[in-house]
């Protein structure tokens, strides 16, 4: 209650669009930066034998390099206020790897490294970050193809159901209050 947000578009895998997002963001907030959810993410899923060097490229430029130049835009505002919660969107696949997905999972990987990392970088300064590993979560980009897995799939996972945007959003709204200021460098897998 008494909170606002709002949405700025943008390329994050581009240094200058990283930049320009933060800086409206800056300005839409009177020069404060609370919370950054590093959430932009694509796929080009192949079996590695036949992924090509763009399918590999565009998955590591967006999901990865991206969350990179927007929290290095981020990083001097919430450091020059002292404070500030930093959520990278992970992935299951990063933590176990899915065939067919080597740069997807490649990437998520690297996002939980970079969030360990970036956690330690700006513990002093009361900046947090983590992570959350959603598993397979039910949207409009992957009701198809859920549908077509669900006899395979659903069996695996405990709750008996694919997981919601609300369970992920969940996770993320946990990690970016108050409750959380004492976890940092943390992954929260969400997979039911």
């Amino acid at each position: 209650a008494g909170s606002s947000a709002t949405l700025i578009q943008g390329d994050v895998s581009v240094d200058a669009d990283a930049e320009r997002v933060v800086k409206e963001a800056l300005a839409f907030g009177d020069g404060k930066l609370d919370i950054l959810v590093n959430n932009a993410g694509i796929t080009r899923d192949n079996l590695l034998i036949r992924m090509s060097a763009e399918e590999w490229d565009a998955v590591l430029d967006l999901n990865l390099r991206g969350a990179f130049l927007v929290t290095k835009a981020a990083m001097r505002p919430m450091m020059k206020q002292r404070s500030g919660r930093i959520v990278n969107v992970s992935s299951v696949s990063g933590i176990a790897g899915n065939a067919g997905q080597a740069n997807y999972s490649a990437a998520k990987a690297g996002l939980i490294g970079f969030t360990k990392t970036v956690a330690r970088e700006m513990a002093t300064r009361n900046i947090t970050c983590n992570a959350v590993a959603p598993g397979f979560v039910d949207t409009d980009l992957t009701h198809a193809l859920l549908q077509q897995m669900e006899k395979t799939i659903l069996p695996q996972i405990p709750l008996g159901r694919f997981g919601t945007v609300e369970d992920v959003a969940g996770a993320i709204a946990f990690l970016a209050s108050d409750e959380a200021a004492y976890i940092t460098g943390q992954v929260i897998v969400v997979d039911g």
